[in-house]
């Protein structure tokens, strides 16, 4: 499996869907808001539900979406624990797939933390 930058696909999505944004405001607004709704504490707070959201991205093998979730786990605190047991069930439920998107979901992980100044 390729080694994929994460920092630059997530710059290269955004950049990609800025002319889909423009033409398709009443459909960006409404994914926009149907993520926010999906995405809100309630009985499951927000860092458990980047963590299935994670999981889903992963089992799909969408690469752009380890990136984005990475980035939110990162800023919610999600322990590297966390993801790594998050990481055993997709693992488990995926099986040899899933395994090599476990590796780069880690490779994300670390490309993804914040530089130390």
């Amino acid at each position: 499996m390729a080694q994929v930058d994460h920092a630059a696909l997530m710059e290269d999505v955004n950049a990609s869907l800025g002319p889909f944004r423009r033409a398709q405001t009443d459909v960006m607004q409404g994914f926009g808001q149907m993520a926010r709704a999906a995405m809100a504490d309630g009985a499951l707070g927000a860092k458990h539900k980047e963590l299935i959201a994670l999981a889903i991205g992963i089992t799909q093998h969408c690469s752009a979406c380890i990136a984005f979730h990475v980035k939110a786990l990162i800023r919610l605190q999600c322990t590297r624990q966390e993801l790594e047991e998050m990481l055993g069930v997709c693992v488990y439920m995926g099986g040899g797939p899933g395994l090599m998107y476990a590796a780069e979901t880690l490779r994300a992980w670390d490309a993804l933390q914040p530089r130390a100044a």
